[in-house]
C-alpha cells in the first residue's frame, strides 16, 4: 500500500494529511501547537499524534507510521539547528523538514510562478521564479512579524498609552481598549508582559473595525501595516503579472487595503498550506525507487 504522510504545523495547531502516491487525501488529523522553536519535544509529539489520528480516520493501522515517508512545514525551522534536531527524533520512513512558508507556497501555486504573503499572528512573504525562491520575514513578534496580527495589536495598545499621556489624540478605539483594562493603564503594561503573540493578535480585529468607520488611530495603525506588507511585497520585485496569493487569518481583511497594483495581482490560492505538503510528498516520495510503500 502506497501512502504518505502530509503535515502543516504551526503555533496553534498541527494537521496531518494520509494521502495515496496521487495525492487523493484518504486520511486527518489534528492536534496541539508544533512550532520547534518554542517547543521542540512538544512538537515532535503533536507531530507524531496528527499523523496517529490521520492514519486512524482512514482506517489504516498507525503502526505502519514507521515505514511512511512524509513531508512537514514547521514554523521555526529557520532559526538554529532546531530542523536538524527533528529530523534526527522523527518515527517516519523518510522525512524532508521545510517551513511552513514552503509548504503553503506549493500549495497555493502549485507548478506556477509567483508569491504568497502569509498575513496570520505573524507574517512571512515568499516568491518563486522558475527555481529561484526568496523568502522575506518570518522572525518572530519581537523583531520581525511586521503587517501580522500580533503587531496590529501591539501597535493599538501602543496608541493607547500615547492617547492616554496625551502625546497623540486618542479616539473611539483607544477609548474603548482603554475601557477593557478598567480604564487603567497600568493594567496594559502588565498584559503587554505576561502576553503572547497571539494575545496582542486578538486585538487586531478592532483595528479593522473602527478603521471601517473612519477612526483616525484605527486608520492610522492600519495604515502602519499596509505600509509594511506592501514595502516586503515590493522587495520581492514581482511582475505586473505575476500571481499573488494571500493566506493566513487577516489575509481577507488585508487584500481590499492594498494599493491597486497588488489588488490586480491577486488569486485564490489552488490548496491549503496541507495540500502543499500532501502534494509535495506525493511527488517527492512518489518519484524515489520504492518511495512511500510503507
Amino acid at each position: 500500500m502506497n501512502l504518505v504522510l502530509g503535515i502543516d504545523g504551526g503555533g496553534t495547531s498541527c494537521r496531518a494529511a494520509l494521502a495515496t502516491l496521487a495525492g487523493d487525501i484518504i486520511g486527518r488529523g489534528k492536534s496541539g501547537p508544533a512550532n520547534i522553536m518554542t517547543d521542540l519535544a512538544g512538537a515532535r509529539h503533536n507531530i507524531v499524534e496528527a499523523a496517529r489520528l490521520a492514519f486512524v480516520d482512514a482506517g489504516k493501522d498507525s503502526a505502519m507510521i514507521s515505514a511512511t515517508d512524509a513531508v512537514l512545514g514547521l514554523a521555526g525551522t529557520n532559526v538554529g539547528g532546531y530542523k536538524q534536531q527533528l529530523e534526527a527524533v522523527l518515527p517516519f520512513r523518510r522525512s524532508l523538514v521545510e517551513s511552513d512558508a514552503v509548504i503553503a507556497l506549493n500549495g497555493a501555486l502549485g507548478d506556477r510562478d509567483g508569491a504568497i504573503a502569509i498575513i496570520g499572528t505573524g507574517s512571512i512573504f515568499m516568491s518563486r521564479k522558475g527555481a529561484t525562491m526568496q523568502t522575506i520575514g518570518g522572525w518572530g513578534f519581537m523583531l520581525g512579524d511586521l503587517g501580522g496580527g500580533a503587531r496590529i495589536g501591539r501597535d493599538l495598545l501602543q496608541e493607547v498609552l500615547l492617547a492616554h499621556d496625551d502625546i497623540r489624540p486618542g479616539s473611539a478605539l483607544t477609548r474603548a481598549v482603554i475601557a477593557r483594562f478598567g480604564g487603567d493603564p497600568r493594567e496594559i503594561v502588565k498584559f503587554a508582559a505576561t502576553s503572547k503573540p497571539a494575545d496582542f493578535g486578538n486585538f487586531a480585529p478592532l483595528v479593522f473595525d473602527f478603521a471601517a468607520r473612519g477612526d483616525s488611530v484605527g486608520g492610522r495603525v492600519l495604515a502602519r501595516a499596509v505600509g509594511d506588507i506592501e514595502e516586503a511585497l515590493d522587495a520581492l520585485k514581482l511582475e505586473p503579472d505575476q500571481i499573488l496569493c494571500l493566506l493566513g487569518g487577516l489575509a481577507a481583511l488585508i487584500a481590499p487595503q492594498l494599493s491597486h497594483r497588488y489588488r490586480m495581482m491577486l488569486r485564490p490560492p489552488l490548496q491549503d498550506a496541507l495540500g502543499g505538503a500532501v502534494s509535495m510528498a506525493a511527488r517527492l516520495f512518489g518519484s524515489l525507487k520504492g518511495g512511500g510503500d510503507g
